[in-house]
Formats: C-alpha cells, structure tokens, sequence
C-alpha cells in the first residue's frame, strides 16, 4: 500500500535537486519497504521529531542517510510532533526534566543597580529561560530516545504479528481447499 506513494528509482536519480547527494542516495535500503529499514526509519523519525522544534525531516533524512534507514518513512514519522502535539510533548517532557534535575538556583547578574533596573524585564526573562530550559532539554531527550526505542521495537512487532497473520491465513486456506471436494 505504501509503496505507491514511493517515488520511482528512475525519478530519483533524474532529480537534479537530489543529485549533491550523489550515489549515496540510491541505495536502495533507502527505499526499500522492510521491517529493519522501516523501523529504522521510524526511530530516527521519532527521535528528530520530538528533540528537535525545527528542521525535523532534513535532520532526520541526513541521519537516514548514514544509518541506511527508510527515508521516506523517516520524514513522515517526524510528524509525531506537530502544532497540535506540541503543547503536550513539550509540558510532559518539562515535567520530566523538572523531577530529575534539582530545582534550579536564579543567577543574580553582576551589573549596578541602574543597569539592572533598566534592563529588569530581560534578566527575569534569562532567568526564567535558564530555569526552564535545563528541564525541558532533559526531558525532550528522554522522550526522544524513549519514542524512538518503542518506535522501532513496536514497528518490529507490528511486521511479525502481520507476517504471522498472513501465514496463518495462508494455512487455513490451503487446509480448507484440501478438505473440499473436487468438483467435477
């Protein structure tokens, strides 16, 4: 099903935009639809998609590359996080962080009081950041290796019970074709 929505070999190797990729972007794991590429590519995808806020398919397509994982699938599963998912993702990943790490103890500037009266707003804003931050980058990179461990554990699950599925049905329909009679 999925493979008609995969691009051609031909299409890719006369696109001029890919050509800076060289031969690397023909090998065919690339493309390829199989239970390691895809999980591969699903834990890449994963992990792009909930550590980082911004370019999250050119990370996860160069890490792809290298790792010779479905590229195709890299980049869509990096859509777990999405303007809809990442309030969730980001609080539930800030909580995380925030009961790991100790509380975080505000800096006091060293500037005079004059500059610190002008400047008050900005230091409340890096003190807030600062405070914020540390938790929040623990936290996405938890759940990133999290997802992207259950992501390429649960793709190889999904693919056995489907190919164990197929097989069984496989059998039951040889076994009831030998049990009917021939028709003459």
């Amino acid at each position: 099903m999925i493979k008609r929505y995969i691009p051609s070999r031909e299409t890719i190797k006369q696109n001029r935009l890919l050509s800076w990729l060289g031969p690397r972007i023909h090998d065919p794991l690339l493309w390829h639809v199989n239970r390691n590429s895809v999980a591969r590519g699903t834990a890449i995808g994963v992990f792009f998609g909930i550590m980082l806020p911004v370019a999250q398919i050119p990370a996860a397509a160069v890490v792809a590359l290298a790792l010779r994982a479905n590229l195709w699938v890299a980049a869509l599963t990096t859509l777990v996080s999405n303007p809809l998912t990442y309030g969730p993702i980001y609080l539930i990943a800030y909580r995380i962080g925030s009961s790991i790490l100790p509380p975080a103890a505000t800096a006091t500037p060293v500037v005079d009081e004059q500059t610190a009266a002008a400047l008050q707003w900005l230091i409340e804003s890096v003190n807030w950041l600062t405070g914020i931050g540390r938790p929040l980058v623990l936290g996405t990179l938890i759940m990133a290796v999290v997802g992207a461990i259950v992501g390429y554990f649960g793709v190889l699950l999904v693919w056995r019970i489907n190919v164990l599925l197929k097989l069984r049905r496989q059998r039951k329909e040889r076994a009831s074709a030998r049990r009917a009679p021939d028709s003459p």
